[in-house]
């Protein structure tokens, strides 16, 4: 089944370009020159991957990312820009996208990026919808998990990766260095620490007690493992 691409740029050469060099690379392209128009074609259509150029009229490509994931879109997004400073990345990276690529690019390195976001999504795709372990049961359909006290949460989608990736090496350590390469793409965001952040919101939701967790396990100077069954936190960093 061939993926369905959006790219959202008001430099037309340059998107025609991109969107001959996807074709070329088995997707199909729609093509939207403006933030709105993009818009308007994101919220109509389903889309396996999200292209968007940052500076736009009528609408910006961050703006755009926020507007896009307020309703709970989660279609990767990948950003095009020729402003490639790192305060830029990490602003377009928080505000949801999932990947940045500074102007000007190679083809075939966009369409490398392209390749692992798909992938990603394929990789997502495959989970068995709903895990129950310890009173709490997540969805992973619609990111739905109801937590051991019959409180309900709404995961956005990075968490809920993370935690799919996680409760698939169950009981192994996940290095920061891995999360960022199978969640992100390792050069798409500076610092390890962001995973951290992300590991104290999920346990807020799932742990009896954040402070001393009985699932969610930090290994010192490495990374993470995730235990189903309760463990003390004696032989980790919490």
């Amino acid at each position: 089944m061939m993926e369905k691409i959006i790219l959202v740029d008001d430099e037309q050469v340059l998107a025609e370009s991109i969107k001959d060099a996807l074709e070329s690379a088995n997707f199909i392209v729609d093509l939207a020159t403006d933030g709105l128009s993009g818009y308007k074609k994101i919220t109509a259509s389903n889309y396996d991957l999200i292209i968007l150029d940052v500076m736009m009229p009528e609408i910006d490509g961050i703006d755009l990312c926020k507007k896009v994931r307020e309703l709970n879109i989660v279609t990767p997004i990948l950003f095009l820009t020729v402003n490639n400073d790192p305060e830029d990345r990490v602003a377009g990276l928080e505000a949801g996208g999932d990947d940045y690529l500074g102007k000007p690019f190679h083809l075939k390195e966009l369409i490398l990026r392209v390749n692992k976001l798909i992938e990603r999504t394929r990789w997502y795709r495959l989970t068995q919808e709903n895990y129950e372990f310890h009173g709490n049961r997540i969805n992973f359909s619609n990111y739905e998990l109801k937590s051991w006290d019959d409180n309900k949460y709404l995961l956005t989608h990075k968490e809920a990766m993370i935690l799919k990736l996680l409760i698939e090496n169950v009981s192994q350590v996940v290095s920061r260095e891995n999360i960022l390469e199978k969640i992100w793409g390792y050069e798409a965001y500076p610092s390890t620490r962001t995973i951290d952040n992300f590991i104290v919101r999920l346990r807020k939701r799932l742990e009896r007690n954040p402070e001393s967790p009985e699932h969610l396990h930090t290994v010192r100077g490495v990374g993470y493992i995730f235990t189903e069954v309760p463990k003390s936190t004696d032989d980790y960093e919490s």
